[in-house]
């Protein structure tokens, strides 16, 4: 379908998920060894046609000013060689990760002879739609195909020529190694009522995964009559408690805010205990500096730190994606976890503290996906908790929540084997 043909719009859309199901239904019946086949055959394709994907991706870039990307979002959408290979490393790594279908999670033998046995299975079509990194793209394929799922990607415009190169590499290597070519499928058009017309075809989509704005997920939110797995905003929280290693603390702060600004696991809000904050906050400074990171403080931050400017009430729940710092200086434990509770996005919060009673307390306290003691948030990641690439990190309780890896992608359902029983 062309962009800017939308009349049978709906129709497309019903096509596709309905090719999309019957994709599943043959993917739930394959080996193993055939989805790793496709995964490290997708691999080889990447990087065989790289050249073609980077020039795909350079015409996205060249949009991205008229499409109104600041510098992070356009550093999201960027592919270079080395982006390349990792995309291609990541497939490799889930070809070797064990897969969950067919594992048995439980089961029992009855008094009267049944056997009951909870098996994983598929949760059947996954529309994901997500916004301007086209790596994405085929990390989301690369999970859904080895848990057993076919995946509609609806990627964002800003990044519609890399999506299309990438996908054609894994489309290429589904008809080499025998998967059903619409296990994955991209759509075809950047016409927004596109995600409204497939987020009504519940008969055909099992679950919906809104990944990137605020504005986006609360519409499929809204709108979707299927499940939704939703990626929240990540403004997430560092506290550097009064019983912290200060140059702990440091190290850990600048990794969080600094080593990629504009991803969703990247410190937004910073908490300093008032007992410690006199030492700290003037070589926290003198170290974000160097980038420069703009800090939007309390009071007492700003009294501390000059050159800070005063935070708004909108400071202490933004997240900012790029080069600034919100800082409250607290008085107590119980004032930072309420504080965290009440404005943070439930994705990624972390304690500095030597204290192990505070800790506890702080991670038994703070409501989020991931609760880190003594390490950078930069750690919530799929590949870095061992799950592979992720397809979002939920900041839901239900399905599932943070990084959505393979086990995430599954459901289950009970194999009841008898041998002639009847209930009486």
């Amino acid at each position: 379908m062309n962009t800017s043909e939308t009349p049978n719009l709906a129709d497309y859309c019903t096509e596709v998920a309905r090719r999309a199901r019957a994709a599943s239904a043959a993917l739930g019946l394959l080996s193993t060894s055939m989805k790793n086949r496709w995964l490290v055959k997708s691999a080889e394709r990447i990087m065989d046609r790289s050249s073609r994907i980077l020039e795909a991706n350079l015409k996205d870039l060249a949009n991205a000013p008229a499409y109104g990307l600041d510098a992070a979002a356009t550093d999201r959408l960027r592919l270079t060689d080395t982006r390349l290979g990792d995309i291609a490393a990541a497939m490799r790594q889930i070809a070797h990760l064990p897969d969950p279908i067919g594992e048995i999670i439980e089961g029992n033998r009855r008094p009267n002879g049944l056997e009951i046995t909870k098996v994983r299975v598929p949760l059947g079509v996954v529309f994901f739609i997500y916004e301007s990194r086209p790596n994405v793209t085929a990390d989301a394929a690369a999970i859904c195909i080895k848990s057993g799922n076919s995946v509609i990607l609806r990627g964002g415009k800003e990044a519609m020529h890399s999506s299309h190169a990438i996908v054609e590499c894994l489309q290429t290597a589904a008809q080499e190694t025998g998967i059903p070519k619409d296990a994955v499928q991209l759509i075809d058009t950047t016409d927004r009522d596109a995600v409204g017309h497939l987020l009504k075809l519940d008969q055909w989509i099992d679950v919906a995964i809104p990944r990137g704005g605020a504005g986006l997920i609360r519409r499929v939110a809204n709108e979707a009559r299927m499940p939704v797995i939703k990626h929240f905003d990540g403004n997430c929280h560092i506290f550097v408690d009064e019983h912290a290693d200060l140059e702990m603390a440091l190290r850990i702060v600048e990794n969080s805010k600094c080593q990629r600004m504009g991803v969703c696991n990247a410190l937004e809000s910073l908490l300093v205990h008032r007992a410690i904050a006199e030492d700290f906050l003037p070589s926290m400074n003198a170290l974000l500096s160097k980038y420069p990171i703009e800090l939007r403080g309390c009071e007492t931050t700003c009294r501390i730190i000059p050159t800070a400017q005063p935070a708004s009430a909108e400071d202490w729940s933004r997240e900012y994606l790029g080069p600034i710092l919100s800082v409250l200086v607290v008085e107590s434990l119980d004032q930072a976890i309420e504080h965290i509770n009440r404005f943070g996005s439930h994705h990624t919060d972390a304690i500095i503290t030597d204290d192990l009673r505070t800790s506890r307390q702080f991670t038994a306290s703070i409501d989020s996906a991931a609760v880190v003691v003594n390490a950078s948030t930069r750690f919530n990641d799929g590949g870095e908790f061992g799950l592979g690439a992720e397809i979002g990190i939920s900041t839901d309780k239900f399905h599932a929540r943070g990084p959505c890896g393979l086990r995430e992608l599954t459901t289950y359902k009970y194999i009841v084997q008898g041998d002639g029983q009847i209930r009486t």
